[in-house]
């Protein structure tokens, strides 16, 4: 639930609509939403390609796929939740015509596995598009730097791993490695807009894994904590909350 409430709203969500938008989805067709969390991603998918198209959001997190199943649908599609694994996926071959994965293959087990599985799912001449994250961001850095200073090295790195990605020509790699053709990568900027920073990064983290390192900290340490990324951000700040610049890579590809 802060997942959808912070994460999703404020952080993933902005992203969606130009990922989705550089699939070009058609009436009719077969998607997979795959690491879909809570669901952003699907539901955005299910409203272009109608109620003749078929949307599936796969996660190995039965907590956040509870959460995708009690959001009421958009129109279009009707989207079909699955937990499992990227690196087995329990789908035959050639059952969708387009993936798309928004910032979850710095966390697969085995990225390679993951994308020839990807392959293997889509039909001839499909398409699959994933996004990760192209650098650390001013929020991520601050953030990053607090937690090292309030929680530990240890705490700070595991934040930090959803930053630990592919670059550009890594990413290129690793694609065309897995069988994939007409390989593109494109950056893409935004600027994502946060409210009340001192409030909104307890809620963000809280859904994050670094919880239970905040959830240990005093109130005293927390308030701190927040003040110390309040001001790290202070050059972005945009009327009561932060607009900081950020970026991703997002890989295109056909079988």
């Amino acid at each position: 639930e802060m997942y959808e409430r912070y994460a999703t709203q404020y952080y993933m969500g902005p992203w969606v609509p130009d990922l989705a938008g550089l699939a070009d989805l058609r009436r009719g067709e077969r998607v997979l939403d795959l690491a879909c969390g809570t669901g952003v991603v699907a539901r955005y998918a299910a409203t272009q390609v109608g109620p003749t198209g078929q949307v599936t959001g796969l996660d190995f997190n039965a907590g956040m796929l509870a959460i995708a199943r009690a959001t009421p649908p958009s129109p279009g599609a009707t989207i079909s939740w699955s937990e499992g694994s990227a690196v087995a996926m329990d789908f035959p071959d050639a059952s969708f015509d387009v993936i798309l994965c928004q910032q979850g293959l710095q966390f697969f087990p085995d990225r390679l596995a993951a994308l020839r599985e990807m392959h293997r799912v889509l039909v001839p001449g499909g398409w699959v598009l994933l996004s990760v994250w192209k650098s650390p961001s001013p929020y991520n850095i601050a953030v990053g730097e607090a937690l090292e200073r309030y929680a530990g090295m240890d705490t700070a790195t595991k934040y930090r791993a959803a930053r630990v990605v592919p670059n550009a020509e890594a990413l290129h790699h690793m694609m065309v490695e897995s069988g994939f053709r007409a390989v593109q990568i494109r950056p893409r900027a935004m600027v994502v807009r946060l409210p009340q920073i001192e409030m909104f990064v307890l809620g963000h983290l809280s859904s994050s894994p670094v919880a239970g390192a905040l959830a240990a900290m005093s109130e005293e340490w927390l308030a701190e904590f927040a003040k110390q990324i309040k001001l790290a951000l202070q050059p972005y700040a945009d009327g009561d909350g932060v607009a900081v610049p950020d970026e991703v890579n997002i890989a295109i590809a056909h079988t």
